[in-house]
């Protein structure tokens, strides 16, 4: 019978014990009841470091192996650092980069998280690995144990920095790869956070600098030492720690990179040694006060099977039958003790395995909220954005942790009042512009430090909000639609990520195309059927208010409202509204008679509203019957099986039924009419039992001095529905 640990059932490889292992290994340095090393510069604590690094590496290479698929190389590069946080007890570790995934699992493995999801054993992280249900080629936050997902890069340092501004006493270490440096506003949205929040320091860029990016060299592999140190400092950073491997070798490697692994095992020590030291020395840094940086230098792929690019990732011939997949795995295995050591120091780093131990592990406490609306006149004219500025501006006065993220500007789209009312967050006080130090509105003049920030305090358990012009999200759109994902599949509750879009197409006519791109929200349309992505068109300002406020007291979505700032005529009341944004749509108007046949226009949009108005007087003096109904959540009217609304976290499954449904939409003609894409209009279009139907919405974009001349250009008007509606019927 078998007197290894448990867990290590499938480990394919055991080695011998290391030089002087009853030394510096005879128990874990981290005593059961301890959190972390005490002393970064014990030797005791560098070999047991070294231990954990060779340890990830190992399971991170049999895993992928397994599957001849996945990614070891990069991770491999920054093991030792990984290693030394944990061992630190900073545990509270995300990532930019999406191919560290399997050294994250490995992280998770070996401190016990994955358990959680029935991951006891080698056996079962090979059998689980890259399958449904299982361990997925890029991280998820609903992984036990780890923060948030990683996928596209440049975005890892929008969650350390929300994590970081949620929780003041934990360090957030973002591991950052070289080969994403050329990745849109890393540092400079980092700059950013820090002249906006320069208290907030207790986040830790960890660079891997390793030489190569996917398939060739990084493009700051040229880079000397000197050179990155001052590529940070241009970028407010105050300290910067590099431990370059090179300073260690004895192998005489060439190259500015170095494989580490291949040094003797006193340099190699050596070299641990100080990344633990540097390391601690980065996290007391961060939290004094200081914007700091560290970074590992060696070579990608240290440790495994190949280095360089060549170590990126697996392919099918790369199985653990293959020669350089066994040489690569016995040259790390280590014997059974020293597996039972880093269990126990990785299960105890922190405070505990990181499922039970990490902030986002927890749900954070909500402050309640309780809005007061105006109800504007039906008839009347109401700015929808000024309207929803005025709730923005209450939920910020009643939770303080609540951050409105905006790059171009709420004074340009009718909402000064959530600036007269929170501020913007700016070092230069000047009341004209709403500006101090402590504001709650945060403009950094990109839409993916916007995007970021907001979605990540949503994925970290905060109420925010990213406001911008709708042709301008698309900059900042995927990483909302990343934490979309993950919050499809969390475990806990949290508040939902809610965006608002002003401005749209039809505002901006004399701004040109540059300004008129609604075409985006066909990418909402595209993500209604994901399960929790709720696209909103609120017709008028009472409607804006109502799916404000439902956005709000929602978890675990992606809310996204569209709206001018232009006044419109409001057309429900406040408790109306309330009732289309929770059904999805409401008949706004309908003629008493007609003997031509019933015309149903499905809008969604709130100015598209004035020509099919226009349109509705022409169809009557026809002598057809019109019915109006907007369209204000769509991703309602579909119906249940096609939406993976059974397969999310806190599902929504309150699909408008078919009577209902149909009577809003039965008739002999249907139109479905928007001022952006037909996308949104789908569901209609799907469900719909009119004989005869038509979409009427955006083509492309044009320089106009109104918005009935852009209507014009893309075949928007009242003549043109008319038209269609006669040769129709």
């Amino acid at each position: 019978m078998s007197n290894n640990p448990a867990f290590c059932e499938g480990i394919q490889y055991f080695g011998e014990a290391w030089p002087e292992f009853e030394k510096f290994a005879d128990s874990a340095i981290i005593a059961d009841g301890e959190s972390a090393v005490a002393d970064a510069s014990d030797d005791k604590a560098a070999y047991q470091t070294l231990m954990g690094a060779d340890a990830l590496r190992y399971v991170t290479l049999q895993m992928c192996g397994s599957k001849g698929s996945g990614h070891p190389g990069g991770f491999a590069s920054s093991a030792e650092a990984h290693a030394a946080l944990m061992m630190l007890g900073h545990t509270n570790i995300v990532t930019e980069v999406g191919h560290h995934a399997p050294g994250f699992y490995s992280s998770m493995f070996l401190d016990s998280s994955l358990e959680e999801m029935g991951i006891n054993t080698m056996s079962d992280m090979m059998a689980r690995f890259r399958e449904k249900h299982g361990l997925l080629g890029h991280l998820s936050g609903a992984i036990p144990g780890l923060l948030a997902p990683a996928g596209p890069l440049g975005q890892g340092q929008h969650f350390a920095m929300a994590g970081a501004l949620l929780h003041r006493d934990k360090l957030f270490p973002v591991t950052i790869g070289d080969g994403g440096m050329g990745e849109p506003y890393v540092l400079n949205s980092m700059m950013h956070f820090h002249m906006a929040y320069p208290d907030v320091t207790n986040f830790l860029p960890t660079l891997i600098w390793n030489g190569y990016s996917q398939e060739h060299h990084s493009m700051v592999s040229l880079h000397t030492n000197e050179d990155m140190e001052a590529y940070w400092k241009g970028h407010s950073f105050d300290e910067v720690i590099i431990v370059d491997a090179k300073e260690f070798d004895d192998s005489d490697q060439e190259g500015a990179f170095v494989d580490s692994s291949r040094f003797s095992f006193k340099q190699r020590l050596a070299f641990a040694k100080a990344v633990l030291q540097g390391v601690d020395k980065a996290a007391k840094s961060a939290f004094s006060g200081k914007l700091t940086a560290f970074i590992i230098k060696q070579l990608k792929g240290t440790g495994v099977h190949t280095t360089g690019s060549k170590s990126h990732n697996l392919y099918p011939t790369d199985t653990l039958d293959a020669q350089h997949i066994i040489d690569g795995l016995t040259r790390r295995a280590l014997s059974a003790d020293a597996w039972q050591i880093v269990r126990d120091n990785f299960s105890r780093a922190g405070g505990g395995p990181a499922v039970k131990s990490v902030v986002t592990e927890f749900e954070l406490d909500v402050p309640a909220i309780k809005l007061k609306m105006e109800e504007f006149a039906k008839g009347d004219k109401a700015v929808p954005a000024t309207a929803m500025g005025a709730l923005v501006a209450q939920t910020g006065q009643q939770d303080k942790r609540f951050v409105v993220t905006n790059a171009d500007g709420n004074e340009a789209s009718a909402m000064k009042n959530i600036n007269d009312a929170l501020k913007i967050r700016h070092p230069t006080v000047d009341p004209l512009y709403n500006q101090e130090p402590t504001g709650q509105v945060y403009e950094p003049l990109n839409e993916d430090a916007c995007a970021g920030l907001a979605a990540g305090l949503a994925l970290f358990g905060s109420r925010s909000i990213w406001l911008s012009y709708e042709s301008f999200a698309i900059n900042g759109w995927p990483i909302v639609q990343t934490v979309a994902q993950a919050m499809a599949e969390l475990r806990r509750k949290t508040p939902s990520v809610v965006t608002m879009f002003t401005a749209g197409a039809l505002e901006q006519g004399r701004n040109g195309w540059t300004h008129q791109r609604p075409e985006i929200e066909n990418y909402f349309a595209g993500m209604m059927r994901n399960g929790n992505s709720f696209p909103m068109f609120p017709c008028d300002a009472n409607v804006m208010q109502a799916a404000y406020e439902y956005a709000m007291n929602s978890v675990n979505k992606s809310m996204t409202l569209i709206s001018s700032k232009s006044p419109l005529p409001v057309y429900m009341s406040l408790a109306e509204a309330k009732v289309a944004v929770e059904r999805g749509a409401a008949t706004i108007y309908e003629s008493e008679s007609g003997d031509k046949g019933t015309v149903v226009f499905a809008v969604t949009g709130d100015m598209i509203f004035l020509p099919v108005f226009e349109t509705k007087d022409k169809l009557e003096a026809e002598g057809y019957k019109v019915r109006i109904v907007a369209v204000v959540n769509p991703r309602q009217l579909y119906r249940p099986t096609d939406v993976s609304w059974d397969t999310v976290s806190q599902p929504d499954n309150n699909f408008m039924d078919d009577d209902h449904f149909n009577a809003l939409f039965d008739g002999d003609v249907l139109m479905a009419v928007s001022g952006g894409p037909s996308a949104p209009l789908e569901p209609v279009l799907l469900r719909s039992r009119a004989p005869k139907r038509d979409t009427v919405c955006w083509k492309r974009g044009e320089t106009t001095a109104s918005p009935a001349e852009i209507m014009d250009f893309n075949g928007i008007t009242a003549d043109f529905m008319v038209q269609r509606v006669n040769e129709l019927s």
